[in-house]
């Protein structure tokens, strides 16, 4: 993950993620893991094996995300990003054929579970950086190379 950039909504979504595994979540499954070792015999005791994994998997996650939340830099929309495609653009490209592509630019810790976003590393987002409105965008993907056109773009603000 080359570019530590995250847009404002990204980093406070990241920040309630992490509140909640700590806060919440994170006491839930303590509280089954003891009430599940105070059975007994914990080798064949699902509740106690299954929320032990959820656990470690859990304070796996809690402290990615201490770390990458200190080392992430939150890009703000900035007047000068006025007329071109820079971080955080919201884009409709649209192809030879008049088909439409419609994402927004975010950082790598952004994409997951969210449909139309593209980390700033895609293909698609490169070759947009720096683009205006009509200008034309090649895009090189496995399938080859393909040509689409600005047809818009915006910012969150």
């Amino acid at each position: 993950m080359k570019n530590p950039l995250v847009t404002r909504e990204g980093y406070e979504s990241l920040k309630e993620e992490l509140d909640y595994l700590w806060r919440v979540e994170r006491r839930e499954v303590t509280a089954k893991v003891t009430w599940a070792a105070g059975l007994g015999d914990r080798s064949e005791n699902a509740d106690y094996q299954y929320n032990k994994k959820r656990l470690r998997e859990i304070d796996r996650r809690v402290r990615y995300l201490r770390k990458r939340l200190d080392e992430l830099k939150v890009v703000d929309y900035h007047p000068d990003q006025a007329g071109k495609i820079y971080f955080g653009a919201h884009v409709v490209l649209v192809g030879d054929d008049g088909r439409e592509m419609k994402f927004r630019i975010v950082g790598v810790d952004e994409i997951y579970g969210k449909q139309g976003y593209v980390s700033i590393n895609s293909p698609a987002a490169k070759a947009c950086l720096g683009k205006e409105i009509d200008d034309e965008v090649e895009i090189v993907t496995p399938d080859g190379r393909k040509l689409w056109y600005v047809e818009s773009f915006s910012y969150s603000r």
